[in-house]
């Protein structure tokens, strides 16, 4: 199933995964072009209910024919973490399945005026939501060389940041920088002929990934979205996240470990003398192991070699008086 030239990544397992009721209610927080959306709607009876969300206007666009034409779909423009309020208002008594797709779609990289591909020369722009936060052209003209390094460093694992960062500094003070392939060739200067170990990548990649994550504070609004997506989820009821590289994917991963253990998996209470019966409850069970597309899926759709799929269906239990405090902080190695 195809829309617009988007592929949805692992849509038969994600949608397996939520296990959809035919009467149900179900939230697509990344419709993108609405390949998911779409197989949950032909899963659906009449009475059945969609609430797609999306960030980006292209997707809005995109959304309105299936909103006209299918009244059991409801479309809104929010970010992951608004969820909680556009949910209370169209689903007060909360949700059967949540399905995250996490990351950026084939038609935002091929539209070369949304900057987030070095493969196409357009503006550097690469935000999700163009009403709302700086460029990264913006970004790159006002941050310090310490800045850019950490940006490069943290959200594109790279290993040559700070060379790239005094590159970037260097080029700025001669002219702004302003289009993705002026910055596609600053980098491949700064890196040079320097052995990376990763030949088939163009050396402009990991900077566009971690400008195109702080850009969007992809890592923060998942964050943000994970513990507040649980209190909407009725008991039983599937979170499923696919994510397309590691530094979400860990987000999502240790999320999910500390949200399925008791004390949310503090090591120290872990040692405490309890009998099982007095373990506080969990609020979700993990289900099954991660996903990962399979070679015929790769062969027919190279993007979604690096997907991978967790689900979590929530529990019976309440959550604990401190949701999201203690889960929040256990998973993020902090405590009060």
């Amino acid at each position: 199933m195809t829309d617009g030239g988007h592929v949805p990544v692992l849509l038969e397992e994600a949608v397996a995964a939520l296990r959809v009721r035919p009467d149900g209610s179900y939230v697509d927080a990344t419709f993108g072009r609405g390949g998911h959306a779409r197989a949950v709607l032909a899963r659906l009876s009449a009475h059945g209910r969609l609430l797609a969300v999306d960030r980006d206007p292209a997707a809005e666009d995109s959304a309105r024919a299936l909103v006209a034409a299918d009244p059991r779909c409801t479309f809104r423009r929010a970010w992951f973490s608004d969820l909680p309020g556009i949910v209370a208002e169209l689903a007060p008594g909360g949700v059967d399945g949540v399905l995250l797709d996490l990351g950026i779609s084939s038609p935002q990289i091929d539209d070369a005026q949304r900057g987030f591909s070095f493969r196409h020369d357009g503006p550097l722009d690469m935000r999700m939501d163009p009403s709302r936060g700086e460029s990264a052209a913006d970004f790159l003209a006002r941050a310090t060389v310490r800045e850019l390094t950490e940006v490069i460093r943290d959200y594109g694992e790279e290993r040559f940041a700070q060379s790239i960062a005094g590159a970037i500094a260097a080029a700025r003070a001669r002219a702004p920088i302003l289009r993705t392939r002026q910055l596609r060739d600053l980098v491949g200067e700064a890196v040079g002929a320097r052995t990376r170990g990763d030949w088939g990548q163009d050396p402009a990649t990991r900077t566009f990934q971690a400008l195109r994550i702080f850009v969007n504070a992809e890592l923060s609004e998942v964050s943000l979205a994970l513990p507040r997506i649980v209190p909407l989820l009725r008991a039983g009821a599937r979170l499923a996240v696919i994510s397309f590289h590691s530094l979400e994917d860990r987000v999502v991963k240790r999320f999910f470990s500390r949200a399925s253990q008791p004390f949310a998996g503090d090591a120290g209470a872990a040692r405490l003398s309890i009998r099982a019966t007095q373990l506080p409850p969990v609020a979700l069970a993990l289900v099954g192991r991660a996903v990962k597309p399979g070679a015929a899926e790769v062969a027919e759709n190279p993007r979604a070699r690096s997907a991978i799929l967790r689900v979590a269906e929530r529990t019976g239990a309440p959550l604990p008086a401190d949701w999201p405090r203690g889960v929040v902080e256990a998973a993020s190695g902090r405590r009060a």
